[in-house]
């Protein structure tokens, strides 16, 4: 009788947090792992908008200059993710917070930023994404003055179902990217799907994490636990309503929700956050299976999720 091995796995910094990767074939470890790699690394030198060097900052830098902007096929790719997720959450999940975010004191890397900072915070609402012009095709991209993009809210999660799809069709196995609690899954999975925990942060699952089996598509849990600061005496986070410009009142402390990709899944997640008290109304509309855990520590289950049941984990979301 032969039996079938267990999943192998590695793990990596990148992009202020950490990449999981899992893949049903331990042979195809070392390859899907410099394909993830290779991946990360040029979205990283696209999308960033903490590399002075990087498209999205050469972009931004040129709002208002009326010169329009030719962007590459990866930043062209995330901002078409960036504009479905505006599209589907009706403007909740926004790339034009740029501004915003900077204002709150996200103005660099998580890693180096200063946990206590001083003075106010300047921000408005997200001007929207009606006032940029953006030409897919011609992957031509102009903006206004006062105008600057952040993709943070769509890129991780578009990296995980772009990175996982590629290495599953590159390897012929099934394959798991974790990055920060953004999941996607390709190709076969495991017996009884990939087990993943879901924590408030997924660096520290606790044993009595829930946890859920992922069979294909997509995993997001969106919160406020992790990613914070503080700004002129009050907590911040990198959750943004681009209604507002400022952080949503506290209501969820985490949402976890499934879908199709893990795009759908993380705008459903971070538009969830967002509302508040309205995002059961949201997700039950949509039809899309979610936890909320609300600050008070109640959990909210919608659309068929499981009731919480800790079981051995293999990666967290």
């Amino acid at each position: 009788m032969t039996t079938t091995p267990e999943p192998a796995h590695s793990s990596f910094p990148v992009f202020g947090t950490t990449a999981h990767l899992l893949v049903t074939d331990p042979k195809a470890l070392r390859w899907a792992l410099e394909l993830l790699r290779a991946d990360l690394a040029a979205i990283d030198a696209a999308c960033s908008r903490f590399r002075p060097a990087s498209e999205l900052s050469r972009a931004n830098a040129a709002a208002g200059t009326g010169t329009p902007v030719i962007v590459g096929p990866l930043l062209s790719e995330a901002l078409d993710a960036a504009w479905k997720a505006a599209e589907n959450s009706g403007g909740l999940v926004d790339p034009t917070v740029g501004a915003a975010v900077v204002g709150l004191g996200y103005d660099r890397t998580f890693a180096s930023l200063r946990p206590e900072q001083v003075g106010t915070p300047v921000t408005a609402p997200a001007p929207g994404l009606r006032i940029v012009e953006w030409d897919p095709h011609a992957r031509r991209l102009r903006m206004p003055a006062g105008v600057a993009l952040d993709l943070g809210a769509t890129a991780k999660a578009w990296a995980a179902d772009r990175a996982a799809h590629r290495i599953a069709e590159a390897t012929g196995c099934g394959v798991l990217v974790n990055l920060g609690g953004d999941l996607a899954a390709a190709g076969a999975p495991p017996e009884g799907g990939w087990r993943v925990a879901v924590a408030d942060d997924h660096r520290t699952p606790q044993p009595d994490s829930p946890v859920v089996a992922v069979h294909s598509g997509g995993l997001a849990t969106s919160g406020t636990a992790v990613r914070t600061w503080t700004r002129d005496g009050h907590r911040a986070h990198h959750i943004v309503d681009p209604r507002t410009g400022r952080n949503p009142q506290a209501y969820w402390r985490t949402v976890t929700v499934a879908a199709r990709s893990c795009l759908e899944a993380n705008t459903a997640a971070t538009a969830a956050l967002v509302l508040g008290p309205d995002a059961s109304r949201m997700l039950r509309q949509a039809g899309l299976p979610a936890r909320l855990a609300h600050e008070s520590g109640e959990v909210v289950r919608i659309g068929g999720w499981p009731v919480d049941v800790p079981a051995p984990w293999v990666g967290a979301a």
